[in-house]
């Protein structure tokens, strides 16, 4: 209890305490509000009309009224689409090729060309959905058109030209937004980085004042220190999520008295794998570059933004033993997903187990350190006795 009582008044009147908080709050808010609206609408595009005719102006129409799309300029002859797509001034260019309306009326295939930048993705996000919905749309009114006029009833032209059609519905994230993933892994990495050095710290500073021993050489004196690490950061992700719903609409149904369960025992796994990694340190300056070694994997293979599965399984192997994967797993099924505590055992039992873990590592390191303390002590004592003569 000493060990604790005097953790908790090292971190009243250290920068962790501060930092805990304003670093996560500022990335929250920052992000939040930087990715709020980041569903893309109306990329601007650029038509080549070779037809000039007033069914091709009916298509740049069409396309023109999507909502993922913009007309931005239409050209009457072909160009070069390096200099169409120059200054990033649209991101594809659609191609309407001679004899298209005298093709339609005679019922022949058209080629229609489309020729994407791909240089950022993420700025074609919803063109290809779009265009595709409306050669589809125009295709099948045109079709339907010809059957009707040749006496065929609705239903049954209906049911020769689509006879399937597909429903679909994105649950749990419906506009892809980048909050719930991107910024939330944003705040989620700062937290982590806070966290692991700010409790890598604990033995060299205590080493360094002499008082790692100062409250017995019991590892729970060590374990302990951990608590408010564990504490401050739970209660800064919980604030930060809650800015993120509120800030960037991030959807989060778990209900926070629930949440905060599970953020406790990552908080808990965090800190003791920083104290852990920052355990043989010299002094304190070292603890920032040892803790890349969490940082570093837990940004790349825990689903920030790349989903695991788009790895080798061994690199989703590895990711286990990293709390923030379990974190991440967490927050897409209890928050996003709205699921209960009770179906997310394995996830919990994985933090419990990373928790396990370390603890034993940690002892055995106390354990080690601790008996080398006494042999030294033992030598001092040995050799400071002078033998006497009779």
């Amino acid at each position: 209890m000493n060990s604790l009582i005097d953790e908790w008044k090292h971190v009243a009147g250290s920068k962790y305490a501060r930092m805990i908080f304003i670093g996560p709050i500022i990335a929250a808010i920052f992000f939040g509000l930087m990715f709020s609206q980041n569903q893309i609408s109306e990329s601007p595009i650029v038509v080549i009309d070779e037809d000039h005719s007033a069914y091709s102006r009916q298509i740049i129409s069409k396309i023109n009224a999507s909502p993922y799309m913009k007309v931005t300029n239409v050209y009457a002859s072909r160009m070069a689409p390096e200099a169409l797509l120059a200054n990033e001034q649209a991101v594809a260019v659609i191609m309407l090729p001679k004899q298209l309306e005298q093709h339609q009326l005679q019922g022949i295939s058209t080629n229609i060309g489309i020729l994407m930048d791909n240089t950022m993705p993420s700025g074609l996000t919803g063109i290809r959905t779009a265009i595709q919905e409306v050669i589809v749309t125009e295709n099948t009114t045109v079709s339907m058109t010809r059957l009707l006029q040749k006496g065929m009833d609705a239903e049954t032209s209906k049911g020769l030209v689509s006879p399937l059609s597909l429903q679909q519905r994105m649950l749990f994230n419906p506009t892809t937004s980048y909050v719930g993933f991107m910024v939330l892994g944003f705040v989620n990495i700062v937290v982590l980085m806070i966290t692991t050095s700010a409790a890598g710290s604990i033995v060299p500073r205590l080493r360094q004042e002499g008082k790692l021993f100062a409250n017995g050489k019991s590892p729970l004196q060590l374990w302990m220190r951990s608590v408010p690490y564990a504490v401050l950061s739970s209660l800064s992700l919980l604030l930060c999520y809650g800015l993120l719903k509120q800030v960037g609409a991030m959807r989060f149904e778990a209900e926070p008295y629930v949440f905060i369960i599970p953020l406790l025992v990552y908080a808990f796994a965090l800190s003791l794998v920083g104290m852990l990694i920052g355990y043989s340190a010299k002094d304190q300056s070292k603890i920032s570059l040892r803790t890349s070694l969490v940082l570093y994997p837990s940004f790349l293979a825990t689903g920030i933004q790349l989903t695991p599965l788009a790895f080798p399984e061994p690199f989703q192997i590895f990711a286990w033993a990293l709390p923030l994967n379990w974190l991440n797993r967490l927050i897409r099924g209890m928050a996003f997903r709205e699921g209960e505590l009770t179906a997310y055992g394995q996830e919990l039992g994985a933090l419990l187990i990373i928790i396990g873990v370390v603890s034993l590592l940690i002892g055995l390191l106390v354990m080690q350190e601790a008996g080398k303390t006494d042999s030294s002590r033992e030598s001092r004592m040995t050799s400071d006795v002078v033998p006497s003569r009779g």
